[in-house]
């Protein structure tokens, strides 16, 4: 990050939205220092009802000024922000600005761009959605890179699957990935500083033990493991090719993640991973933090792969 500027502007889709806005909280460029939080809450969602909550106990500190915290968080089934948010209460005053920005398809843009609206499978979409974004803060210091868009077949039997669906899945998955950040990297190499964060899996790096979906009618995509394997070299290429323009590309790879599956799978699952238990979400916020930050200054074309030691065995 380049905290000469005293702003920060880090964009993501999915979970990351609130870890974002807290990237700079654990840094040790601004340790000790307070923060101004404003948070915006989906007051639906789980997410949001906690963190309502949260506000209403004192537990959060919520100080309205011109220096802000704007972070905005999906309606998702799991609530994946549930440790970050605790975490919150460790923020206070601050110069720095830190503008946490959510890409969303179900989201319809904020007039504060804490959400913007884009489409990660659509290039005008995402050009329009970047174009704001610049507009508005004149540069990206951060791009996680979450969505995770799949087609209804997505999950078939290897022998069942069409053609036209695996290219769709590759393109809305691994070629939108590479066009935004492609378009965030151009804005970045101005800046002459970034750091790009991509969610790939340990089914990037290993093939997919398969005896962890019996008694079950779940399976592992094919798309899914030639894609985030895609994804992690894509990740070492442009950390090679973006490393004298002072832009960091890094991958984190989680394990399995408990999303409230089918028992017998989750049963299976733990059984086979030497923590003997799925993974939380709290699981791998903290690494995308850390990679966003200054703290990771020297890190770049790496995968950052937390399983619970998984791929150890």
């Amino acid at each position: 990050m380049n905290y000469k500027k005293n702003k920060v502007c880090i964009i993501g889709q999915g979970f990351v939205g609130l870890p974002m806005a807290i990237a700079v909280a654990n840094s040790k460029n601004t340790k000790g220092k307070n923060f101004y939080n404003v948070l915006g809450i989906e007051k639906n969602n789980s997410r949001g009802k906690f963190l309502k909550e949260q506000i209403n106990e004192g537990n959060l500190p919520i100080n309205c000024s011109d220096k802000k915290i704007y972070s905005m968080f999906n309606n998702t089934k799991n609530n994946n922000n549930y440790s970050i948010s605790t975490d919150i209460s460790q923020i206070t005053e601050s110069k720095i600005v830190i503008v946490s920005i959510n890409f969303e398809i179900n989201h319809e843009t904020t007039e504060d761009l804490s959400n913007v609206y884009c489409d990660i499978t659509n290039e005008s979409s995402i050009k329009a959605a970047l174009k704001m974004v610049i507009e508005r803060y004149k540069r990206i210091d951060g791009l996680v890179n979450n969505a995770y868009p799949r087609t209804k077949d997505w999950a078939n039997k290897f022998e069942d699957i069409k053609l036209a669906s695996w290219k769709q899945n590759v393109d809305w998955q691994l070629n939108s990935y590479f066009f935004i950040s492609q378009q965030v990297a151009i804005q970045m190499a101005k800046q002459q500083k970034g750091s790009i964060v991509n969610m790939a899996s340990i089914y990037g790096v290993v093939a997919p033990d398969f005896t962890v979906y019996n008694d079950t009618n779940m399976s592992m995509p094919v798309a899914y493991s030639a894609i985030k394997g895609g994804l992690i070299n894509l990740t070492r290429y442009m950390a090679s090719y973006f490393g004298p323009k002072l832009i960091r590309v890094n991958a984190v790879s989680p394990g399995g993640i408990f999303d409230y599956q089918n028992q017998n799978f989750v049963n299976n699952y733990e059984k086979k991973v030497p923590m003997r238990r799925m993974g939380k979400p709290e699981d791998i916020a903290p690494s995308v933090v850390f990679l966003l930050s200054d703290d990771a200054d020297y890190i770049t074309g790496q995968n950052i792969i937390i399983d619970g030691g998984w791929t150890a065995i």
